[in-house]
């Protein structure tokens, strides 16, 4: 696979998503606090947390293997428009259709 690593979603896996945008460059220990505190949620637990920066133009995924943290950033420049226009209709109530969204190439 070329040294490239994977999150396995399960259908159990809880993801919760923030709401509020967060500053892109907050890192693990700020992501796991806002996690206890925003989301009233232990980061320990196996759930996949996403966050949204305040510029809309990427997500910071947060996730936990009970070994280490993972944290994933990526960019949203295609998508970034409609998200701030629509930020409801991006809120995972369906997380494989939302994943499958991002992962659609842009319209040539």
């Amino acid at each position: 696979m070329g040294g490239r690593v994977l999150i396995q979603i399960t259908p159990q896996m809880r993801i919760l998503v923030a709401i509020e945008s967060i500053d892109g460059r907050k890192g693990i220990d700020s992501l796991a606090q806002l996690c206890r505190e925003k989301l009233d949620a232990d980061p320990f637990s196996g759930c996949l947390f996403i966050f949204r920066s305040r510029s809309g133009k990427s997500i910071r995924i947060l996730a936990y293997d009970e070994q280490r943290f993972w944290l994933a950033t990526t960019e949203l420049q295609r998508h970034a428009e409609d998200l701030k226009r629509h930020p409801s209709e991006w809120m995972p109530w369906n997380y494989r259709e939302t994943l499958a969204r991002l992962a659609t190439p842009a319209a040539a």
